[in-house]
C-alpha cells in the first residue's frame, strides 16, 4: 500500500461546514479520482483541527485479483450494497453452535460449501456424543481445520506454496461489537474511518458487517499477503488467524487465500468464460465456477462428469467423487445435468442450489454414500444415453446400452428384449421397465428411512429468524412402489434429482426453505 497524505490546518467555522458536509454524503461518495477523505481530527491540546486526505493504491496483484472474482464492471466499480454484503466473517449461530450465519444474500456461495466441510469434520472426524454443541474453543478448531482443508485441496501441486490473505500490520478496521467498545481516545473523530487502526480485541464478538466506511477501493489497499510452505505451517497459520477470519471481511479474506493459493492462471486456464467474474457486480451471487472450486479444488464451470466436446472446444466438469456434493433445481427444470462426482460424494452431505442462494443437505447415514451398486449404475449408463433425462431412449439405443453394462447383446437376444419392453411397438424403451428386466431384486444397501437435517445461513429463512438445523426423516421407495406424496416443494424437487422416488417428513409445521 502506498498513501500520500496532507495535513491542512483548518480554523474552527471551515471545519464545521466540511464536517456538515461530509456527514450529509453516504461513506461510498468519499472517492473522487481515487481520493479518500479519511478524518477529521482536532489535535490533543484541543487546538487546531486538521483534515487529512488519503489517496489509496491497489496493487497490480490486487487489481488481478479484483478483475477475476469481480470482472470490470462497466459503471466504474462494484456498488457499495453489494460489497457490503460481502464484509461479513465467519461467524457461528447463537441458537445453533455448529452452524454459521449469513446475514445477507451474495456469499452463500463461499459459506454454504465451508459450512458443508465443517459439518463433514463434525460429524464423521469428531469423537462427541452431541454433534451440535460445541465450545467456543472447539469451534475455532472445527473452523480453522477446516478452512485449511479447503486452502489443501485448492493447492495445484504439493511443491506449490499457501497464502494467505490478511489485513496489512495496523491496517485492521474496527467492526461493530455487541459490546460497548472502550472509552475513545483523546483524540475527538468524526465517525470517518481512521487510515489505520488496531486489532479488535479479542473478546469483542464480531457482527454482520464491517464498519461502513470501509469502502472497496480502501479495502484493496490494505491487504497483505502471506506465504506459506508446508501444510503443517498453514494448519497453524490458519489457526492464529482465527479472529481474523471471524471478523470483517473473514470470509473475502478467506476467498481470496484460496484464490491466490490455487493461482489467478489456473483458475483462468479452467473457467469456461474468462469474461465472467466468480462474484456477479450487479447481482452480488458466486458463479458455480466459485463454488466448484471450494468443492473440488478445481474451477470448472461446469457439474457433469469429465470433460465434453462442443463444437471443437472443450468443456471442463468434474473429474473424481468430490468430499461433499451437490445438487440444483436448475436439474429438475432441466437446465442441466449433475455428474455422479457430485451426486455421489464420500460423505452424504450435498449443497443444495436453487435460483439464488445455496444451503446444504445432509445425514450421518453412510450407506447413502456406499459403492455403486449394479442397478445404480445401470441407472447411471440408461441415463447417459438419455441426455434430456426424459426416462426413456429410443429402441435403436438399447443395444449400445446392454454392451454398457455388459450384458448379453446378441441381435436376437437384443430383438426379443425389445419386443418385451416395447410391447406396443412405440419406438421407445422406458427406464423403470429397463431396470426390472435386468436388475428385478437389486437391493442399493439404502435403509427405507434415515433422520435428514437442512441447513440455510439466512436468519429471514428460518423459522423466528434464528439459524437452527431443520430436522426430518427420509422415506425412499422403489420406482415401482405406490408413491405416496408427502409435499411438493423446492427441497424435495432438488432432492429427487439423485433419488427420484424420495418423500420427506420435517418435524416443523413448514418444510425448509431452499431460498
Amino acid at each position: 500500500m502506498r498513501l500520500r497524505a496532507e495535513v491542512v490546518p483548518l480554523d474552527a467555522l471551515c471545519i464545521k461546514a466540511i464536517v456538515a458536509t461530509l456527514m450529509s454524503f453516504p461513506p461510498s461518495s468519499l472517492r473522487p479520482a481515487g481520493v479518500r477523505l479519511c478524518r477529521v481530527t482536532q489535535d490533543r491540546k484541543g487546538g487546531a483541527w486538521v483534515f487529512t486526505s488519503v489517496k489509496v493504491v491497489m496493487s497490480d496483484l490486487n487489481k488481478e485479483v479484483v478483475d477475476l472474482v469481480w470482472g470490470r464492471p462497466s459503471s466504474g466499480g462494484v456498488s457499495a450494497s453489494i460489497f457490503r454484503r460481502w464484509t461479513q466473517g465467519f461467524v457461528f449461530s447463537e441458537n445453533e453452535h455448529t452452524a454459521l450465519e449469513q446475514f445477507e444474500g451474495g456469499p452463500c456461495a463461499v459459506i454454504a460449501p465451508v459450512q458443508a466441510f465443517l459439518l463433514k469434520n463434525i460429524l464423521f472426524n469428531r469423537e462427541s456424543p452431541n454433534w451440535r454443541q460445541m465450545s467456543e474453543e472447539e469451534q475455532r478448531t472445527a473452523l480453522c481445520t477446516t478452512l485449511s482443508e479447503i486452502l489443501e485441496s485448492a493447492c495445484s501441486s504439493p511443491a506449490t506454496e499457501f497464502c494467505l490473505v490478511t489485513w496489512a500490520k495496523g491496517q485492521t478496521p474496527q467492526t461493530s461489537t455487541h459490546t460497548n467498545t472502550p472509552t475513545q481516545s483523546q483524540s475527538q473523530t468524526q465517525d470517518l474511518p481512521e487510515p489505520e487502526s488496531s486489532q479488535p480485541p479479542q473478546e469483542q464478538q464480531p457482527t454482520a458487517l464491517a464498519t461502513e466506511d470501509l469502502g472497496f477501493e480502501q479495502f484493496h489497499s490494505v491487504l497483505h499477503k502471506r506465504t506459506v510452505t508446508s501444510v503443517s505451517g498453514l494448519r497453524e497459520e490458519v489457526l492464529s488467524l482465527y479472529h481474523t477470519w471471524r471478523g470483517c471481511c473473514g470470509v473475502l479474506l478467506f476467498l481470496y487465500s484460496v484464490i491466490l493459493t490455487k493461482g489467478i492462471e489456473n483458475i483462468r486456464n479452467e473457467i469456461q468464460d474468462t469474461m465472467e467474474p466468480l462474484i456477479d457486480p450487479v447481482h452480488g451471487h458466486g458463479s458455480q465456477s466459485l463454488v466448484n472450486l471450494l468443492v473440488t479444488g478445481h474451477a470448472v464451470s461446469n457439474v457433469w462428469d469429465g470433460d465434453r466436446e462442443c463444437s471443437g472446444m472443450k468443456l471442463h466438469g468434474i473429474h473424481k467423487q468430490a468430499s461433499v456434493g451437490f445438487l440444483t433445481l436448475m436439474e429438475s427444470l432441466r437446465y442441466c445435468k449433475v455428474g455422479a462426482f457430485l451426486k455421489s460424494p464420500k460423505f452424504p452431505i450435498w449443497i443444495l442450489g436453487s435460483e439464488t442462494h445455496l444451503s446444504v443437505f445432509f445425514t450421518k447415514e453412510m450407506s447413502l454414500v456406499g459403492p455403486e451398486s449394479p442397478s445404480e449404475q445401470a441407472r447411471r449408463v440408461f441415463q447417459s444415453f438419455d441426455p434430456e433425462d426424459n426416462g426413456f431412449i429410443a429402441e435403436s439405443l438399447l443395444e449400445d446400452v446392454m454392451k454398457a453394462l455388459d450384458l448379453v447383446s446378441e441381435p436376437e437376444y437384443v430383438s426379443l428384449v425389445k419386443s418385451k419392453l416395447d410391447p406396443e411397438s412405440l419406438g421407445i424403451i422406458l427406464l423403470g421397465p429397463f431396470l426390472l428386466e435386468f436388475f428385478p431384486d437389486q437391493d442399493s444397501g439404502i435403509p427405507d428411512s434415515f433422520p435428514i437435517y437442512h441447513y440455510n445461513g439466512l436468519k429471514q429463512s428460518n423459522h423466528n429468524e434464528r439459524v437452527e438445523y431443520v430436522e426430518g426423516t427420509a422415506l425412499v421407495l422403489g420406482f415401482e412402489d405406490p408413491m405416496v406424496r408427502t409435499d411438493d416443494t423446492p427441497v424435495k424437487r432438488c432432492l429427487q434429482t439423485k433419488w427420484p422416488y424420495i418423500e420427506l417428513l420435517w418435524t416443523t409445521d413448514r418444510s425448509p426453505s431452499l431460498n
